[in-house]
């Protein structure tokens, strides 16, 4: 089993920065891919952005050059740098882990979410 647990989450003024972090604990593989979700009030969740173990990233386009995903693979420590964020970035964060169990066949595992509210 795999536990994610996300901190971090806050208060920010427009241009303001947020650093999120997301423990995880239990049985972690080389293979797994880690990432943040986003979810705001009366959309879908969306891919924030996403990192292998080898240090391989993905940036969904709204926060290309804004955010800046990294992993401590010896912590099991998943972190999200917000900067010059925006009132568009308020939403629930989540923290995500993609596991491929055959081709085909994945699961996810999900932290229980942290908020980000970007207001003045």
């Amino acid at each position: 089993q795999v536990q994610l647990v996300e901190s971090g989450g806050g208060l920010v003024q427009p241009g303001g920065s947020l650093r999120l972090s997301c423990a995880a604990s239990g049985t972690i593989f080389s293979i797994d891919v880690l990432g943040w979700y986003r979810q705001a009030p009366g959309k879908q969740r969306e891919l924030v952005a996403s990192i292998t173990s080898g240090g391989r990233t993905n940036y969904g386009d709204s926060v290309k050059g804004r955010f800046t995903i990294s992993r401590d693979n010896a912590k099991n420590t998943l972190y999200l740098q917000m900067n010059s964020l925006k009132p568009e970035d308020t939403a629930v964060y989540y923290c995500n882990l993609g596991r491929i169990i055959r081709p085909g066949l994945s699961k996810d595992y999900w932290g229980q979410g942290t908020q980000v509210t970007v207001s003045s």
